[in-house]
């Protein structure tokens, strides 16, 4: 069973940018595919990006597209999300989830392993 410590949050003006890190324990890291989810205030947890066991392919919200990168250090046993350009309705608490499958989801019921988040605030 894996556990995912996610670390990087913080304030930001926006137009800024923050890189979250999501470091993984207790598994062979390679065999989970990766993403990363945020939930707003009042609202429902939404997937963000998500990246493939050898980070071959990856998948984003049309939100964030172009603005944000996922990406992975199966060495490091380490997930990111590099976040630029950030708005301010990017503000949320991000989490890290893990699924056990070499393919990548974009559907929060398929991981089954998560993070207990960290919190990112972008001012006006």
């Amino acid at each position: 069973q894996v556990q995912l410590v996610e670390s990087g949050g913080g304030l930001v003006q926006a137009g800024g940018s923050l890189r979250l890190s999501c470091a993984a324990s207790g598994g062979t890291f390679s065999s989970y595919a990766m993403a990363w989810f945020r939930q707003a205030p009042g609202k429902e947890r939404e997937f963000v990006a998500s990246i493939n066991w050898r980070g071959g392919s990856t998948y984003y919200a049309d939100s964030v597209k172009g603005r944000f990168t996922i990406s992975r250090d199966n060495a490091k046993n380490t997930v990111y999300l590099q976040m630029n350009s950030l708005k301010p309705e990017d503000t949320a608490v991000y989490y890290c989830a893990a699924r056990r499958s070499v393919a990548a989801s974009i559907k929060e019921g398929e991981y089954s392993y998560w993070g207990q988040g960290t919190q990112v605030t972008v001012s006006s």
